[in-house]
């Protein structure tokens, strides 16, 4: 099993894999082999389910596991054991995140996950393998859930163009991974996260 990069967090459970995180850079990676997520401005959350149970972490591994009941409830539909990786956001009428709206705590109860990234399955170890197996099975783990956690789907090739237009929407940004990466804890060349230069935002997105 691959272990964490960094030391773990006092109190945090023995099951919790500390984050990857992406460097930060103001445009794409050129050329082929890469996936392009578009970034959801809100809180990173290690959803865990294992036997009917749901645990919620956050990236540094508070639990936060009652705090989003949507996101809870629709974990525990999951008849498998699995660890998830994810954002949880909320969304406006226009289906776009609102990182005031879930900072505020007024809509806990209306927030969801947005799931990119799939760790254990069933006891196995994920990690190892390339993000393009992870998010195929994540996809089919997801298949039956309702919009309480949501599957981001990516777009390959060179990302620029869909840059731009996250830009000249006024979007949080996007997230380029390569394809044939395995899951690394801590900071990794292997996800890019690209952004205007801008306050706000959460602590801690993917």
């Amino acid at each position: 099993m691959l272990r964490n990069s960094r030391s773990r967090p006092k109190n945090t459970p023995a099951a919790f894999i500390h984050p990857c995180r992406p460097t930060v850079a103001t445009r794409p990676p050129r050329g082929e082999g890469w996936a392009h997520e578009l970034k959801q401005d809100g809180y990173r959350l290690q959803i865990h389910v294992r036997d009917g149970r749901v645990r919620l972490y956050t990236m540094s591994g508070a639990d936060w596991t009652t705090r989003y009941p949507r996101i809870l409830v629709e974990a525990a539909r999951i008849k498998r054991a699995a660890i998830i990786d994810a954002e949880a956001v909320c969304l406006d009428d226009q289906g776009v995140a609102s990182f005031d709206t879930l900072h505020s705590r007024t809509a806990d109860h209306l927030a969801v996950a947005c799931a990119f990234d799939l760790l254990m399955l069933d006891g196995d170890d994920l990690r190892r393998k390339p993000l393009v197996e992870r998010k195929a099975a994540l996809r089919k783990l997801l298949k039956k859930t309702l919009g309480g956690i949501q599957y981001i789907e990516h777009t390959k090739g060179d990302g620029s163009k869909m840059f731009d237009a996250v830009c000249k929407l006024g979007l949080e940004g996007m997230v380029s991974k390569r394809l044939s990466s395995p899951y690394r804890s801590g900071p990794s060349r292997n996800w890019i996260k690209e952004q205007e230069s801008k306050s706000g935002s959460g602590d801690a997105g993917s």
